[in-house]
């Protein structure tokens, strides 16, 4: 139910996620040991620091004390970040009652200033959530743009009359055009193309740290199966990802290490059949073929039309349908059947053994 109190973008993204069972938070020593058994830890292995989630599950590390929320990150460096960032801080909080103003004012009458002042004052919802997303190796400004994209569609999408803040609707959509953008640009073969590809995608490396697992090479089986259970999830679909997700692309224009020349597509061996072996095949099919001619032409009108229609038909009759049309029961154009294919299998294995070549025929 809608509210005259002012409501943050933040305070959307936090509220939104308790009632949706998306809040993620890092585990206390205690908490992890419950939830995953010692035995899934492998010995030996360091345990790096907490990985934090942001509201939408998305794998952040933690954050220097000093950084304010809506600075720009230093290692990126881009100036439309910076920008956008400045233009950001320029909006104020909207209330409920001007926030359905704007949207209404962009539904009903196209008003573009409208618009411009609900995308403007929700950039800080924007540049949040796409902080979440650091760990994925990829620009700020590049993952605030297509939030934005998102931030855009859920303006056009909104209805304002229904009891929901526009911010907790568009988190959802920025949210949707950021993990997007990230599936396109993690990988030059598509992953995520499936519910649970993008759910192992987004989850699985959050877990595996919640479980204390930093070690390298396949998940340990008691591992891959809490994890499965954790995602209700096929153990075989998280094998795949883990594995898709700890080796990196690699280029078959690449040189092989320890080669001085060449790369690694003049190792590929061509599997299809050299020009030999296909005109060997081309020609025992044609003698196939013709012995069949002829071993068909031995048979009598009537077990030569059954035998075509039950074997050569690619929907053949049944055998009720078949006593109907040559006034006979199913059972008599059974017996004829088996007869006439006797017929054949001894006609081709005698010219089979004249031309002394074997030659296979399957009994039906």
């Amino acid at each position: 139910m809608a509210s005259d109190i002012d409501v943050t973008p933040n305070d959307a993204v936090r509220s939104w996620s308790s009632v949706s069972g998306n809040a993620t938070k890092p585990l206390n020593d205690g908490q992890r040991a419950r939830r995953f058994p010692n035995s899934v830890r492998a010995s030996g292995v360091v345990r790096g620091p907490d990985i934090r989630s942001a509201a939408d599950g998305a794998e952040q590390p933690a954050r220097p004390a000093a950084r304010t929320a809506f600075a720009p990150a230093r290692d990126d460096g881009d100036t439309s970040l910076a920008a956008l960032c400045a233009r950001a801080l320029r909006f104020s909080f909207l209330t409920a009652d001007k926030e359905s103003e704007l949207v209404r004012a962009w539904r009903d009458h196209e008003d573009e200033a409208a618009l411009s002042h609900l995308i403007g004052s929700h950039l800080r919802l924007v540049i949040k959530i796409a902080r979440g997303y650091r760990g994925y190796g990829l620009p700020m400004a590049d993952l605030v743009g297509e939030g934005n994209i998102g931030l855009m569609q859920a303006a056009r999408r909104f209805d304002p009359d229904r009891a929901v803040r526009f911010s907790t609707y568009a988190t959802w959509w920025i949210r949707a055009a950021i993990q997007e953008y990230i599936l396109r640009s993690t990988s030059i073969v598509r992953i995520g193309t499936t519910a649970a590809q993008r759910k192992l995608f987004f989850n699985l490396r959050r877990l595996k740290a919640e479980a204390g697992w930093y070690g390298e090479g396949d998940l340990p089986p008691e591992l891959v199966r809490l994890i499965a259970a954790e995602l209700d999830l096929e153990e075989d679909d998280v094998i795949e990802m883990d594995r898709r997700l700890s080796r990196a692309d690699s280029s078959l224009n690449a040189r092989p290490p320890g080669q001085e020349g060449g790369d690694w597509l003049e190792t590929l061996s061509d599997e299809r059949p050299d020009q030999e072996t296909s005109m060997g095949e081309a020609e025992e099919l044609v003698e196939r073929r013709h012995l069949l001619g002829e071993a068909m032409s031995k048979l009598n009108e009537r077990e030569h039309e059954i035998i075509v229609l039950r074997q050569f038909s690619e929907a053949p009759p049944s055998l009720a349908e078949l006593g109907e049309r040559f006034g006979v029961s199913g059972e008599r154009v059974r017996q004829v059947e088996k007869r006439a294919l006797t017929k054949l299998q001894k006609f081709v294995r005698a010219a089979a053994q004249t031309l002394d070549r074997p030659i296979t025929t399957a009994a039906s």
